[in-house]
């Protein structure tokens, strides 16, 4: 009986091995097959280029502007697109590249607020052009996708105040791919930023100038977020202990205040001028600025909420270090500036409302 019990078993044992190793081989296979299915997939995935702007002439004087502004045709649905960056590229006319560094913006226009909504900002070098860097001046604008879809209209602006100025071209990489959330929405919470000098004031009044809002943002957010692109002008006095004016030269750290707490910090401080890509140049263009440099991006600062902050309102301030300006000026023009805009980016797993904002 033992012999023929322990026969019985083994028989048993062998078919559930048997099984178990037809399972596992079936489900290996399975795993490869899902596994080339997804490498397939990201194959697929690829780079679109959308130029929009092209060698488009932006001067000042007759017949000549600081603004260009055009409609373009970009992808039409952003939901698969990882990233977006902007190239910005600078050409002398015939008649040679402005001789000095001016402040300049992309900017998109919102259809449903028509707002232009600055997706990036740049001082441009000295009387040469960009083509030293490979693509030009380069700029993450994927906080903006949700606006960058179909047609749209853009705006170039360059501060340049010469009948020469600069040829002006700009494109576009859609990086498809996984992206961290498919929906994204933007919402302004404040812009002075249409010149270097319509900036908030620094070290005077500030009236006009409204720098508290209240936010609220959408019940199906995953991730919350703010965009800020800030630049100081101006060379008001007093000057800091080693000569510097403001705002172009003093170094300063701002804050941020959410629900009247200190949350996010913005250090103005050197970027790196003097190794600047774009060298030689024409002018003043090593010495280090508070935060920008000539023929470079002017930083974004992106500061993450450690929550969603889904179906809430929170309160925003925006706190510039404390200065008080004297009156004057280390050069013919005076007063202190800071150009800034500051954004709301909120995300989902499905179709999302921008923010709220009010005064």
């Amino acid at each position: 009986m033992k012999k023929e019990y322990f026969k019985k078993a083994s028989r048993v044992i062998l078919c559930v091995v048997l099984v178990a190793t037809l399972n596992s081989c079936s489900g290996s296979s399975e795993t490869e097959n899902e596994n080339s299915k997804e490498n397939n997939l990201l194959e697929n995935f690829e780079t679109l280029n959308f130029k929009t702007f092209s060698q488009t002439r932006v001067a000042f004087g007759a017949g000549l502007s600081q603004t260009k502004i055009n409609t373009f045709t970009l992808n039409d649905d952003n939901t698969n697109i990882k990233s977006i960056k902007m190239f910005i590229n600078l050409d002398c006319p015939s008649v040679g590249c402005n001789i000095w560094d001016v402040y300049a913006n992309i900017s998109v226009k919102d259809k449903k607020t028509e707002k232009w909504f600055e997706l990036g900002r740049f001082i441009t070098p000295y009387g040469v052009d960009t083509s030293q860097l490979t693509r030009g001046i380069e700029i993450d604008v994927t906080d903006f996708k949700s606006l960058l879809e179909g047609q749209v209209e853009l705006k170039g602006f360059i501060e340049t105040w010469g009948a020469d100025g600069w040829n002006l071209s700009v494109e576009f990489d859609f990086e498809q791919g996984i992206p961290d959330y498919p929906y994204y929405a933007v919402s302004e919470v404040m812009a002075y930023n249409t010149l270097s000098l319509a900036g908030v004031p620094y070290g005077s009044s500030t009236e006009g100038f409204d720098l508290t809002k209240s936010i609220g943002i959408p019940s199906n957010t995953f991730s919350t977020h703010l965009r800020t692109v800030i630049s100081g002008w101006g060379h008001a006095t007093p000057a800091d202990s080693d000569g510097r004016g403001c705002a172009e030269w003093c170094f300063r750290t701002h804050k941020i205040l959410i629900n009247n707490e200190p949350t996010f910090t913005h250090e103005l401080n050197p970027i790196g001028c003097g190794s600047n890509k774009i060298n030689p140049q024409r002018g003043n263009w090593a010495p280090d600025r508070a935060g920008w440099c000539p023929g470079m991006a002017v930083p974004v600062r992106v500061d993450k909420f450690d929550k969603a902050n889904s179906n809430n309102t929170f309160n925003f301030e925006y706190d510039f270090e404390d200065w008080v300006a004297d009156g004057g000026t280390q050069s013919s023009q005076t007063g202190a500036y800071y150009a800034i805009s500051t954004y709301v980016v909120v995300k989902s797993k499905t179709p999302i409302q921008p923010p709220v904002v009010s005064n």
